[in-house]
C-alpha cells in the first residue's frame, strides 16, 4: 500500500498548486476532506485557540503530536504538522521531532527558522544545520516523509528578500523537500522565490494574498497553497460578530445565517 507521504509528495507540482487546508479539530478535518481537500495540515495558531491560548510557542511537542494523532484518526488524506520551530533550538531536537511526527502518521512537517522565544531568527549556519539534521532524520525513516523548511524571518521582518532566498536555497541544498517563506511583500517577491529555487514552494494565503487567485499562484510557479490560521480566524470572526450582536446589541440575526445541521452532519459522515 502506498504510504500517505508518497501521495503527499506527488501533489507538489510547480505551477500546478494544490490547496493544503489547515484545520484544527476532527470535525473541521472531516468536513474539509468531505469537500474535496487533497491534503490537510494542522495550524499551531488554530490549535492554540482551541486550547484557550494565543498563538506563538504556547503548544508543546507532546500536545502537537497528540493533536495530530487525533486528526489522523478520522481522515484518510495526507496530513502535515505545523510544528513551529521543531520544538527546540538545537538540530538534534528537530531531528527527534521528525521521527516522532512520522511515528504518529504525519506525511510531513514544517520547521521554521525563528525561535519561539521572542521570534528571533536563528543564525544562518544554525538554521541550515537544523534543516540538515531534520532531512537526515526524514531520509532514515522506513517510509517517505515530506520536510518543509520555512524562512519565517521575512514574515517577522528579521531579514529581507535576498536573505530569504539565500536561506531557502541553503535549506534546499540541506535536503528540504518543500520551501516556504510566509507573506513576502509582493507577488513579484514570491515569484522571485519560486524562480530562485528548484524545490516546490508553498504560498500562504492570508492578508493581501487573499486577493489572488489560484491561477495567479500557478502562473508564478507555486506548488502548494496553505491557509495558516485563516480558516480558523473566519470561524472566530463569525463567533465574535454573533456575540457582539446578541450580548451588546440584544439581537440575534447572525445566528440565523449558519448552515443547517443536516448539511454539517452529511459532510461529517462522508468517507
Amino acid at each position: 500500500m502506498t504510504h500517505p507521504a508518497e501521495n503527499f509528495r506527488a501533489l507538489h507540482i510547480k505551477g500546478d498548486p494544490f490547496i493544503m487546508v489547515n484545520i484544527w479539530d476532527r470535525g473541521s478535518a472531516k468536513m474539509m476532506q468531505s469537500m474535496g481537500a487533497k491534503a490537510l495540515a494542522t495550524s499551531s495558531a488554530a490549535h492554540a485557540f482551541t486550547m484557550g491560548r494565543p498563538d506563538g510557542g504556547t503548544i508543546s511537542r507532546d500536545e502537537a503530536l497528540a493533536h495530530a494523532a487525533e486528526i489522523l484518526s478520522v481522515v484518510s488524506v495526507p496530513v502535515q504538522g505545523d510544528f513551529e520551530n521543531g520544538f527546540g533550538d538545537d538540530p538534534d531536537t528537530c531531528a527527534e521531532t521528525v521521527r516522532l511526527a512520522a511515528e504518529v502518521g504525519l506525511a510531513g512537517i514544517c520547521i521554521e527558522d525563528i525561535s519561539t522565544d521572542g521570534f528571533d531568527a536563528y543564525d544562518f549556519d544554525l538554521a541550515v544545520e537544523r534543516i540538515r539534521a531534520s532531512a537526515e532524520a526524514a531520509r532514515n525513516l522506513p517510509h517517505d516523509f515530506v520536510l518543509t523548511a520555512r524562512a519565517d524571518g521575512i514574515l517577522r521582518q528579521r531579514y529581507d528578500l535576498d536573505e530569504t532566498i539565500r536561506r531557502l536555497q541553503a535549506f534546499e541544498a540541506a535536503g528540504a523537500d518543500c520551501l516556504y517563506a510566509p507573506l513576502p511583500a509582493t507577488m513579484d517577491d514570491l515569484a522571485q522565490i519560486c524562480s530562485a529555487t528548484n524545490a516546490p514552494v508553498n504560498a500562504l494565503v492570508a492578508g493581501p494574498y487573499t486577493d489572488q487567485s489560484l491561477k495567479a499562484f500557478a502562473d508564478i510557479g507555486v506548488a502548494r497553497i496553505s491557509l495558516g490560521s485563516s480558516l480558523a480566524r473566519i470561524t472566530h470572526r463569525a463567533m465574535y460578530d454573533a456575540a457582539v450582536e446578541m450580548l451588546q446589541e440584544g439581537s440575534f440575526g447572525d445566528l440565523g445565517t449558519g448552515i443547517g445541521g443536516g448539511k454539517i452532519g452529511h459532510l461529517l459522515t462522508q468517507e
